[in-house]
């Protein structure tokens, strides 16, 4: 399996030209289907494995994962599957794929988690305290990722030279390779004209936020900086850089924002993924006519 493992990561990488985070998503999946092929022992030859697979053993592994995953993780895994078996078939070395018989589970429905406009402007006006430029850097990357809604792997693949201070706007590098220009806030504009000044003789193709070492920062380093950040504040610990994004998508809408005009700014391709945030605002909109509607109000 090692081998065809090889071939197909070039696949994805050279014939479907997928990105790098894509097809490491795609090999952790299928290392994790080769863990549990070991595990069960296939009796025959190794290079013979696929041939071995069947719909019973596919659904033995399905009913294990239940037990350590949640539905969305199932039905990602089991679409990684589904093209390396496809895969499989238009190599040659098997004739049709079993996994094509299997029923993809549906997803969890969820409502993201929100910051309200209050909380979020807790997160961004409270003073901080701390070493001058991380302090600045650290308000900067809140800032823009409220702003422009950002997923956190756009933020830290940022250069320099991807923001126009002139035109108020940032050059991202979304899923797929997908590119956007988007609108900077002045808040935002201002934070990062700060933290570039004070950091000094940045060049344009460098990262535009630098770790304390001088090297890009890693989205998880985002993650802890935001939790400590809450924590700071007494706002809700559980709250990530992609609920930033949550929340500027939400506050958008609520102000009346064109729900096509929202998945342009996030880079969703398609607009019933924007549509769950529909569901947040009338989620807010309830909250609203519990509290104010004369023959609603909680007591």
């Amino acid at each position: 399996m090692e081998a065809q493992l090889k071939k197909f990561e070039q696949h994805l990488a050279v014939e479907r030209n997928l990105s790098p985070r894509t097809v490491e998503a795609y090999l952790r999946d299928l290392k994790d289907f080769c863990a549990f092929l070991q595990q069960v022992k296939l009796p025959g030859p190794e290079n013979a494995w696929c041939k071995q697979v069947d719909l019973l053993l596919l659904r033995r592994y399905l009913a294990q994962l239940h037990d350590r995953c949640g539905r969305t993780s199932i039905a990602r895994k089991l679409s990684s599957l589904r093209v390396f078996f496809r895969y499989l078939v238009r190599e040659g070395d098997l004739q049709a794929s079993p996994v094509d018989a299997l029923a993809t589970p549906k997803k969890q429905q969820y409502l993201p988690r929100v910051l309200s406009a209050e909380q979020a402007g807790q997160l961004l006006d409270a003073p901080m305290s701390g070493n001058l430029l991380l302090v600045i850097r650290d308000l900067a990357i809140f800032e823009l990722i409220y702003s422009c809604g950002l997923r956190v792997s756009e933020l830290t693949g940022l250069d320099v030279g991807a923001i126009d201070f002139a035109g108020a706007s940032v050059r991202v590098l979304g899923k797929g390779g997908k590119e956007r220009q988007l609108p900077i806030g002045r808040t935002a504009c201002a934070a990062l004209q700060r933290y570039l000044q004070e950091r000094a003789d940045s060049q344009l193709d460098e990262p535009l936020f630098l770790n304390h070492r001088g090297g890009r920062l890693t989205p998880r380093s985002v993650q802890r900086k935001l939790k400590d950040r809450l924590r700071q504040l007494n706002l809700p610990g559980d709250v990530t850089p992609h609920a930033l994004r949550h929340s500027f998508a939400t506050h958008l809408l609520d102000a009346g924002a064109d729900l096509r005009a929202i998945q342009e700014l996030l880079g969703h391709a398609s607009l019933s993924t924007t549509q769950k945030y529909t569901k947040v605002s009338f989620s807010h909109l309830t909250d609203v006519y519990d509290r104010a509607h004369p023959r609603s109000r909680k007591k």
